[in-house]
């Protein structure tokens, strides 16, 4: 059993998914901040891999890509991440990068370094089901969970191949667009959820738009398995990142609000 699917197995409750961008604003500072995420109660931690054209991204994680490219982000550095965050929890860690990276790197070789540095899932955004065969062939030699993506468009035979090849959980994109803070939960995001809930009993984790613990309790109420939240969170790294402590403290805060929604959110279902 991975690290992912214990994470689900035995929490006994929904859990928390933090994204932030690998790098941003600097090693050291993101470091600090996935660990502050972690010490508020965060059950897994989503690092993207910094892309200079991030297409299922927002303004304000497109910022952060930015910020971290600038800084000297690099396919090494969010190895080194990963590493640092090992050191200090053994929570589960997701990549979500795109093919384009993986492919200039060398599948073997970037699943291989992922695997050596404690990366548990791998999700490549723009990578459609039917042309992952190169890449699950590889990340089946390193049992590393490969996580796929599922929107409100995804055809019924894309939709079974999904549940054939995807580990870990299902990736559900919670409305058509980019991510994003939302001021409220979007309107297919329940429904998407009731939907693949009837299909598989893989975990269901929802991102694009979550940012609030309001937003996580009604997903809960319908049967996800974990909320994510980015946007959110990049915010506040954005906004705090000259004052490191102010920071961390501010993680910590937002990570504790949003696990408390995974205890209450699976009442009045």
């Amino acid at each position: 059993m991975t690290r992912i699917q214990e994470a689900f197995s035995s929490a006994g409750r929904p859990l928390f998914i933090a994204f932030i961008v690998a790098g941003d604003p600097d090693f050291e500072r993101c470091v600090a901040a996935a660990c502050a995420l972690i010490e508020g109660g965060a059950d897994i931690i989503e690092l993207g891999v910094p892309f200079s054209d991030p297409v299922a991204d927002g303004p304000t994680i497109q910022r952060a890509d930015l910020r971290a490219l600038c800084g000297g982000a690099t396919p090494e550095m969010v190895f080194e991440i990963v590493r640092r965050i090992r050191q200090y929890s053994q929570v589960p860690v997701v990549l979500l990068t795109y093919y384009n990276i993986v492919l200039h790197r060398g599948i073997s070789r970037f699943y291989r370094e992922a695997d050596a540095a404690g990366v548990d899932g791998i999700l490549i955004a723009d990578m459609p089901v039917e042309e992952s065969g190169p890449v699950m062939k590889v990340a089946g030699k390193t049992g590393i969970d490969q996580v796929f993506m599922v929107c409100e468009t995804t055809s019924p035979e894309r939709l079974n191949r999904i549940f054939e090849n995807a580990k870990g959980f299902l990736y559900l994109v919670s409305h058509m667009g980019v991510t994003g803070v939302l001021p409220t939960l979007p309107a297919g995001a329940t429904a998407i959820v009731r939907d693949i809930r009837k299909k598989t009993s893989m975990p269901l984790a929802v991102g694009f738009g979550v940012a609030t613990p309001a937003h996580a309790i009604d997903l809960y109420r319908v049967g996800a398995d974990a909320a994510i939240a980015g946007s959110a969170i990049v915010a506040i790294i954005e906004k705090h990142r000259d004052d490191p402590e102010c920071m961390k403290e501010s993680l910590k805060n937002y990570a504790v609000s949003m696990r408390v929604a995974t205890d209450d959110g699976r009442g009045g279902a």
